[in-house]
């Protein structure tokens, strides 16, 4: 005859507590391998940069010396502010369309039925085809740069919390319908906690997607911002105020991700430890 074995006993004070130094040691460790990594990046990216043509490409201290260049003359920080404002606002709107429309696309089959297949589809049509359409509709300003940003991210942040809702365990909803909770109850007490973790990976995975559409929409429609910065610098042969550039995009995806992590983190402080991580 089998017995149930018996539960775990939860954790203790003192385990709690060695436990903290050990998470602050790989913490540390963590950041060691980083600044290594980058270092030794840095280092590749000199060495070989200094092998070829200036005209062809700058090394970091370069690229350095140009940022501060920049800086002072005042025109990264007009450029940083000129493509912050769409992007930031494409972005926004693109979680204030993607995460509810996620979520009842994955929740209701009609919804999924109607309008799945468009989701699909849009992920996958290539976005720079939209741009002369996007021209004609909201001409060459804000709007087009916003808009661009917008359709670049809204999909994959969409496709995720719908497959997040789609994850979410059947019998935790069965108990929310056996206290006879409502459709509405069950999607924001039940639903929505269960699939933090999945919107903050489409917003993850959105930082690279706007970044990339706030680009497409400087090179193509109005000169200005940052990607209006990289295609003068590529048309004048100054690869060191070009890759400047493209370090500032870098950084600020970066940031955007880390400030993105820090949230997941707040909201769903229980998904890393029910989850594997490495050692």
């Amino acid at each position: 005859m089998t017995t149930l074995a018996e539960p775990a006993a939860p954790a203790t004070e003192d385990e709690a507590a060695a436990a903290k130094p050990r998470f602050r040691l790989r913490s540390r460790r963590d950041r060691l391998i980083t600044i290594g990594s980058v270092i030794v990046l840095l280092g590749i990216w000199e060495v070989a940069a200094r092998q070829v043509d200036p005209i062809l490409a700058a090394p970091p201290s370069a690229v350095l010396k140009a940022l501060v260049t920049m800086a002072e003359e005042g025109s990264l920080h007009t450029a940083v502010l000129q493509s912050a404002k769409p992007f930031l606002s494409g972005y926004l709107l693109a979680i204030v369309v993607g995460v509810p429309l996620g979520l009842l696309i994955g929740r209701f089959r009609a919804v999924e039925a109607a309008l799945g297949w468009l989701i699909i589809a849009g992920y996958a049509m290539p976005m720079i085809a939209l741009i002369p359409v996007f021209v004609l509709w909201f001409g060459l300003g804000f709007a087009v740069k916003m808009a661009m940003v917008m359709v670049m991210t809204v999909f994959a942040i969409v496709i995720n919390t719908w497959n997040g809702v789609q994850n979410v365990p059947r019998a935790t909803i069965e108990v929310g319908m056996a206290f006879n909770a409502s459709q509405a109850r069950i999607l924001r007490q039940i639903v929505v906690p269960s699939v933090i973790p999945s919107i903050m990976t489409g917003l993850r995975i959105g930082i690279g997607k706007a970044v990339v559409g706030i680009v497409i929409a400087e090179f193509f429609t109005a000169l200005g911002g940052i990607g209006g910065v990289i295609v003068e610098a590529g048309h004048s042969f100054q690869p060191d105020r070009m890759f400047a550039a493209v370090v500032v995009l870098m950084a600020a995806a970066v940031v955007l991700t880390w400030l993105i992590g820090i949230a997941e983190r707040r909201l769903a402080p229980w998904n890393r430890s029910i989850t594997g991580s490495g050692q």
